[in-house]
């Protein structure tokens, strides 16, 4: 980055490409994991609930680590907070990719998630800088191309290397990128000179860390310790409590609090916030959801799994893209209706799907999805800041980042106790109407499979009775996604229509 604002044409194509590789290998971290869970959970021996963590720890670690990112660019200097995080990434997947067990996954994608959450900022950041402001617009979708491409390859790409060589390698893959990154933004990357005077409220952002990071646990770890029947849960909930209840008092009586209450003053804001909050926590509880369900209860190979799973992305990229021109010519909150109603409908079918359900409708459906997501993502960007000052905007976007995230992690812990609970529950309940008695069991060929009077065959009942418990219980887990998603159409009523001009200008944020 040249030290007046732009740079000559090598570096700038150079520097271009070094920070797309590391959004990209950011933006396949998102998707890249999930398809390949269910090998990981058998690998270290992990329960569904506890292999959720893998992705929960890393989604709380760049919810946490994502404010801090302007002071940090500030005190150290882009170039070396940037050669920082994409090296910790880099390193982290590795770590990643070479862990024996559960809690040193969990422990290295919480290095992934701290070091990966200035990433984005950092990238878009950088792209702006170095170019002058008749390029910025080309430069910004040059670089969406990579954050819209990670969704698309991650769970193709999950999915062959599992296949084919292991899970580990969905972590491995990430070294000769960073590298690549590494090696060329610290060749060409000029450094901007570090400011002492840059200021962070320390007492706010550990307070608000440690209240996030206990209720995390206290989520994470609920069903399987029985809730409040757990000293150590009792324990997690009192902490993240008290801290919350530390960080709004100092919050609303510091002179530069971690996060300005004044921000919230604003309506679209407010309102934004807790908008994409319900949207992370619907679309990444589904994409969690989603891998497990097509491996196990409909038995596909994780190969097609990945293929299925993959026009997701790239009906949310061609969305878009339209969305792109549509914006400031209607209405934001007819777009965001619209992508409210294609993510609902999509989850509406989702509730009837068994095991016999064919991979067109799979495709069709995920498809559906993503393009209601595509509808979702660039409007609320839109219509969430740009009522926004010129100098709230940067703290605006760190909390609206802050929020998808957060609500992404809870959306994940939810489901996944949500789904062991029910599919217990449901297994309970069927297990009541299958007796010898049963007529159905007078029918030879349902006798050959499934007696009750042979040991083999009470396995093969069993079995069977938990697949259908669990295809219930995945089926309760999407209506109750459908119905958070229908109940974020209200919020439309709230949103003031943005100026045109503030729509056409404004930068989507990822």
């Amino acid at each position: 980055m040249a030290r007046g604002g732009t740079a000559t044409a090598e570096n700038r194509a150079a520097i271009t490409v070094c920070v797309m590789l590391a959004t990209l290998m950011q933006a396949l971290d998102t998707t890249i994991a999930n398809v390949a869970l269910p090998y990981m959970q058998g690998s270290v021996s992990a329960s569904q609930e506890e292999i959720a963590w893998v992705l929960t720890s890393y989604i709380v670690a760049a919810a946490i680590m994502t404010p801090p990112t302007g002071f940090l660019a500030a005190r150290f200097g882009f170039k070396r907070l940037f050669m920082v995080s994409i090296g910790g990434f880099t390193m982290a997947s590795m770590l990643c990719g070479m862990a024996q067990s559960l809690t040193q996954i969990v422990l290295f994608r919480l290095l992934q998630g701290a070091f990966g959450a200035a990433l984005v900022p950092l990238s878009q950041t950088v792209l702006l800088n170095i170019n002058p402001p008749e390029r910025q617009g080309s430069a910004m979708a040059i670089w969406g191309v990579a954050v819209m491409a990670g969704p698309v390859l991650g769970p193709v790409l999950g999915g062959w290397l599992t296949e084919y060589y292991s899970w580990r390698y969905v972590f491995y893959i990430n070294l000769p990128i960073g590298i690549i990154g590494f090696l060329g933004l610290m060749t060409f990357l000029f450094e901007t000179p570090p400011s002492r005077e840059a200021r962070l409220d320390w007492f706010g952002f550990g307070a608000f860390s440690v209240a996030i990071a206990a209720f995390q646990v206290m989520l994470d770890r609920g069903e399987e310790l029985d809730w409040f029947g757990s000293g150590e849960i009792v324990i997690e909930t009192i902490t993240a409590g008290a801290a919350f209840y530390l960080f709004l008092i100092h919050t609303f009586t510091a002179d530069q609090p971690f996060i300005r209450p004044s921000l919230f003053g604003d309506r679209n804001f407010s309102a934004g916030v807790l908008f994409v909050a319900i949207v992370g926590l619907t679309y990444y509880a589904s994409m969690a959801l989603q891998a497990p369900y097509l491996q196990g209860p409909m038995n596909y190979p994780i190969v097609t799994a990945g293929l299925v799973m993959g026009p997701r992305g790239i009906g949310t990229m061609g969305a878009m893209l339209l969305v792109g021109r549509l914006i400031g010519r209607v209405d934001t909150r007819l777009l965001l209706a619209i992508g409210l109603g294609l993510t609902a409908v999509g989850f509406y079918a989702m509730t009837g799907w068994t095991p016999d359900v064919s991979q067109a409708t799979v495709i069709w459906v995920g498809v559906i999805q993503g393009i209601g997501l595509g509808f979702l993502f660039t409007p609320l960007s839109v219509v969430t800041l740009s009522t926004l000052s010129a100098a709230q905007r940067a703290e605006g976007a760190g909390i609206y980042s802050l929020s998808r995230n957060i609500g992404s992690s809870v959306g994940i812990s939810v489901v996944n106790a949500l789904l062991t609970r029910n599919a217990q529950v449901n297994h309970a309940d069927i297990v009541q109407h299958v007796t010898a008695a049963n007529p159905q069991f007078a029918n030879p060929v349902i006798a050959r499979a499934w007696s009750p009077f042979t040991a083999a065959g009470r396995a093969a009942l069993d079995a069977m009775i938990g697949q259908q418990a669990a295809i219930i219980s995945y089926i309760d887990d999407y209506k109750l996604l459908m119905i958070a998603t229908l109940a974020a159409l209200p919020l439309l009523i709230v949103f003031k229509r943005p100026k045109a001009v503030a729509e056409r200008s404004h930068m989507v944020v990822e």
